[in-house]
């Protein structure tokens, strides 16, 4: 018998929307995956022969890369950062629609304006997306690479601007930041392993009931 596929999910936000869609595409977790106070990482499903890996969002294309898992959610901008050659992206999934944003403090923006940017110095951690946005514009882009609670950069004297995901806008507001300019719109993903794809045969029909339950939610 084969090794399982294995298709890694995020955590946090976009776990919510990614449920429903493995649920459409007949992929059914055990029911740990919705113990919230659950320690384990690895899931069965009501499908044999595939399991569910749960990790953070940005290694779900680095687990999918290596071909640890064989398929994967993630989105757009960890692909854009990463750009790992192994993967493939056959299906935009239609969730976690947010966007890539610069951000500085109201106070700075109300004096600012983005297009007389000749140098910038930017919390993020998309230093790669970042650096090339403001090289395509002719800007040099000093990196500060962060992990997590961004807005504190400006606040506290880190870097004046940060590029983050901004979805409502209501965590900037809290921390008196702005939205001054937009690098990308971001939706997620299915991804596969590559080599997984053309050696897994049982890989394509599962990309097609992906894809068809990203076409019924649509048509819903």
């Amino acid at each position: 018998m084969s090794d399982p596929i294995i298709i890694a999910v995020p955590k946090g936000r976009i776990l919510s929307e990614a449920v429903p869609l493995l649920k459409r595409a007949g992929i059914v977790p055990e029911a740990a995956f919705s113990d919230e106070d659950s320690r384990a990482l690895r899931f069965a499903t009501e499908t044999p022969g595939i399991d569910l890996i749960r990790v953070r969002a940005f290694d779900v294309a680095t687990f999918v890369a290596h071909g640890a898992a064989q398929l994967g959610i993630v989105g757009s901008d960890v692909l854009s950062e990463f750009d790992y050659s192994e993967l493939y992206a056959p299906v935009d999934l239609g969730i976690g629609h947010c966007r890539l944003s610069v951000a500085e403090p109201a106070a700075l923006a109300e004096r600012d304006d983005p297009r007389g940017w000749s140098h910038v110095r930017i919390a993020t951690k998309y230093p790669h997306v970042t650096a090339a946005h403001f090289e395509a514009r002719g800007v040099q882009a000093e990196c500060v690479k962060l992990n997590g609670a961004m807005e504190l950069a400006p606040l506290l004297g880190l870097a004046p601007r940060i590029v983050d995901l901004v979805s409502s806008g209501r965590t900037l507001k809290e921390n008196g930041l702005v939205e001054v300019e937009v690098i990308a719109q971001v939706s997620s993903r299915l991804v596969v392993n590559r080599a997984a794809f053309k050696t897994r045969p049982e890989i394509v029909p599962l990309v097609e009931r992906f894809r068809q339950a990203v076409a019924q939610e649509v048509a819903a």
